[in-house]
């Protein structure tokens, strides 16, 4: 049965991760998966999760299987966190969430669903996006075409260009917004950029869904929700996939949620029990422990407290990453100017280097970076600076 099957490339960025662990360097880097990594390159459990985890072992009295969609206690918690305690969308009972087994898991359920729901619609995505969308999405059978996002002179976000495309979109068709820190290039819309997003989406009569992956990772966990918030005002359908691998660092725990939003409550409990079938028939129901985790600390007024002020150290870390990186390679004498990875949010930066730098700084220097030139800013250390440095300069010259 199997004698035809050839071997898959490897992931693209997971890949990478495997070449890294082989590697026989000891002063080897990895800037390629989105890790968090501390001054001395581990990825911390956060304190707050710690301490939830004590008390969910203190009071758990069973394994049994969670409902379909997951916990009410998650659902809320996850809610709240995207539209605020005292958003009107939750009291009116517009929208409705899961507990699904990742943020990447999230995606695909949305995928299944709109594609069960819409055959017909395309799924339009930013260019470029996360190497992964298109392949969760293929594999859920929707058509996959991009709009505009990046500018590779300005190193900015070419704003025009996408709201020009946005306004050419079929009716009926799906727009994949990034809520934060965009992956790979780190650049974010403005509060009024966001605005105007939103607006041509409800003009158009799009459905958008956005990736927010990374709240609390590029001014605040507020400041970071304007641009879903803006959407959720605007629009009358929104989907939201959302991660906690980062935020709350559960990345084994595979903890993700999509919301649903819809125009009455009616539409919304619908829309929900289709959802409820697609995951019956991919995986049944959530894993619990991840979700019960930021339940625990949503809930729970001292660690939320904890939590934020831990997110908060983590966010101006990365900023000081970005901040030290640039100047390093200013004080090593590159001419290239990199001062825009200060202005990126996030754990991510489109740095510019091609292909062949990328190649020669993993067989020169074991420096392993994504082939787009996309950088793991929280993957950089203080202490290997210098030799990531030095490195670049070398690949430049």
């Amino acid at each position: 049965m199997f004698e035809h099957v050839e071997m898959a490339p490897a992931d693209p960025i997971l890949g990478l991760t495997e070449a890294f662990k082989k590697d026989p360097n000891d002063k080897k880097i990895n800037l390629g998966v989105g890790i968090y990594k501390d001054e001395h390159g581990i990825t911390p459990i956060m304190e707050a999760v710690k301490f939830a985890e004590e008390k969910l072992f203190q009071r758990e009295e069973t394994k049994g299987y969670l409902p379909i969609a997951g916990t009410d206690d998650y659902s809320i918690a996850v809610q709240q966190f995207l539209f605020g305690a005292d958003s009107s969308i939750i009291f009116s009972q517009r929208a409705a969430t899961i507990h699904a087994p990742g943020g990447t898991g999230a995606l695909r359920m949305a995928g299944e669903l709109l594609h069960k729901i819409s055959p017909k619609s395309t799924l339009w995505v930013s260019d470029p996006t996360w190497a992964n969308h298109k392949g969760i999405f293929s594999a859920a059978g929707l058509n996959i075409k991009t709009y505009p996002y990046y500018d590779e002179k300005t190193k900015g976000f070419d704003f025009e260009a996408m709201i020009a495309a946005i306004e050419k979109i079929p009716e009926g068709d799906i727009v994949l917004l990034h809520g934060c820190c965009h992956n790979p290039t780190g650049v974010d819309p403005t509060p009024e950029q966001w605005n105007a997003i939103a607006q041509a989406i409800s003009d158009s009569k799009l459905l958008p869904l956005v990736d927010f992956a990374y709240q609390g990772l590029a001014v605040g966990i507020e400041e970071d929700a304007i641009g879903l918030r803006e959407i959720a005002k605007l629009c009358d359908t929104v989907f939201v996939a959302s991660s906690f691998s980062k935020n709350f660092g559960l990345y084994c725990e595979r903890a993700g949620a999509l919301t649903l939003v819809c125009e009455t409550p009616e539409v919304t409990q619908k829309v929900l029990s289709q959802l409820k079938t697609t995951v019956r028939q991919c995986y049944s129901n959530p894993p619990a422990h991840g979700g019960l985790i930021i339940a625990t600390i949503m809930n729970d007024e001292k660690l939320r407290t904890d939590w934020e002020a831990e997110l908060a150290k983590m966010r101006e870390r990365i900023q000081h990453l970005r901040e030290l990186f640039v100047e390093t390679l200013k004080d090593l004498g590159v001419q290239q100017d990199f001062s825009f990875i200060k202005d990126q949010k996030g754990m991510f930066s489109f740095s510019g280097l091609t292909d062949n730098q990328v190649q020669q700084l993993r067989e020169k220097h074991s420096i392993y970076v994504v082939r787009s030139g996309r950088i793991n800013v929280a993957g950089m250390t203080s202490s290997n600076m210098p030799r990531l440095c030095n490195a670049i300069k070398e690949v430049l010259e």
